[in-house]
């Protein structure tokens, strides 16, 4: 168990490069000059992608070290599935979590000078979907949707029917993070009717709050990107 454990820590404070990534440099209307990781796939021209910004603490950090791509939070949800978002017609663009519309915004502009008009979705996941939905408000009309994955429990009072953007609620059922209970997706879909998907299965070998747990879709990660991505592509 404290291999198990010392692994995770590992995963969890590193990540490096898969085949399809590239580190991007951008800069944002404030002048705030950041990376963002760029991860393509096979799919040919892309039309959507998807912005991923993982929880936690939320920091990234891409940069290069002896010329190969490193980050730190390599093993959360959203940042260890980027390869499997960008597959068929997607790219995903793997970023420090941010409420800073104009830091998503230089992300935006940059997907599109290399890819031309793209459907983009802002996706966060636990900690990181305070983010998102902080974001709604200054960004809606200006990306495609939002994806709010293990949410926080504030999303229980999130109403997204005033805005133009697209929202989809995400969440495990046995989900056990007291900051994130399935109880509250559950509540935002009944009282303001935000689609949601729920998510069942696989394993739990983490702290309920860490990534390797229910809470971080272990095991299930294929299953829970697919739905996310099938629900993108349904609104055309």
């Amino acid at each position: 168990m404290r291999l198990l454990a010392f692994l995770l820590s590992f995963l969890l404070s590193a990540g490096s490069a898969l085949a399809g990534d590239e580190l991007a440099p951008v800069v944002a209307p404030d002048g705030f000059s950041f990376n963002y990781v760029l991860t393509t796939g096979n799919g040919g021209k892309p039309a959507y992608a998807v912005i991923l910004m993982p929880g936690g603490n939320g920091n990234m950090s891409p940069r290069l070290v002896n010329g190969k791509v490193v980050f730190n939070g390599g093993g959360n949800f959203l940042i260890r599935s980027r390869a499997i978002f960008a597959e068929g017609p997607f790219v995903a663009a793997s970023t420090d979590a941010t409420s800073t519309p104009g830091r998503i915004l230089a992300i935006t502009a940059d997907l599109e000078k290399r890819f031309g008009p793209l459907k983009i979705y802002v996706v966060g996941t636990s900690r990181s979907t305070e983010a998102t939905m902080a974001l709604s408000g200054p960004l809606d009309g200006r990306v495609a949707g939002f994806v709010h994955s293990s949410s926080v429990n504030a999303i229980s009072s999130f109403d997204p029917r005033k805005f133009k953007s697209r929202h989809l609620i995400v969440l495990h059922r046995m989900d056990g993070c007291k900051v994130t209970k399935p109880a509250m997706g559950e509540a935002s879909h009944r009282s303001y009717g935000t689609e949601l998907i729920e998510i069942d299965g696989g394993k739990s070998v983490d702290d309920d709050c860490e990534a390797f747990a229910h809470h971080g879709y272990n095991g299930v990660e294929r299953e829970t990107v697919q739905k996310i991505k099938d629900w993108i592509v349904a609104g055309k």
